[in-house]
């Protein structure tokens, strides 16, 4: 975990929470070029959750210009082969992010969660002592996150720790 070294000499441990977006990937850059000198003497700590598959699972279909929209209960193995393809995809991102970490002489640990993002987030600041949470804004818009949330501003509220959300620049 990473430890931003503060002026009185007591360590701090730092988690970047990603997903696939490039607002992820911005607040990840941001952490390295602006807290580079903290974070490169020990291990950054990089998370991401994904949720697990849904129970029910909905398709559309084109039937000229109308829409067809269908429930369909995925069978076991359908569930196994989401799972395994969601592990593959967030192993993937989560290898890329400690490759960049690398490359810029930075040690990255990287941890994989299951659940809600927003709650595994807010876990994870608990589980692995996080005192500083560094996350990218999405810019869903106003209306939108009043409408579905924004896992950013969930975290603001909840996460047991400060939370610096990066804004990527338009």
């Amino acid at each position: 975990m990473a430890n931003v070294l503060l002026a009185n000499g007591f360590d701090r441990n730092v988690m970047v929470a990603i997903d696939e977006s490039d607002y992820s990937h911005y607040a990840l850059m941001w952490v390295l070029d602006n807290l580079k000198e903290s974070v490169e003497r020990s291990t950054l700590l990089i998370f991401m959750a994904h949720p697990p598959p849904r129970p029910v699972s909905t398709f559309q279909a084109s039937l000229s210009s109308a829409r067809v929209y269908c429930s369909v209960s995925p069978t076991p193995d359908l569930v196994k082969s989401v799972e395994a393809n969601n592990k593959k995809l967030t192993s993937a991102y989560l290898d890329k992010a400690k490759e960049i970490c690398a490359n810029r002489g930075v040690r990255a640990e990287t941890i994989a969660d299951v659940g809600d993002p927003k709650v595994a987030i807010c876990d994870a600041v608990l589980k692995y002592n996080v005192s500083l949470l560094v996350m990218g804004e999405r810019g869903i818009g106003k209306i939108r996150r009043a409408l579905i949330g924004s896992v950013s501003n969930y975290c603001v509220q909840y996460a047991k720790c400060p939370v610096l959300v990066v804004r990527k620049p338009e």
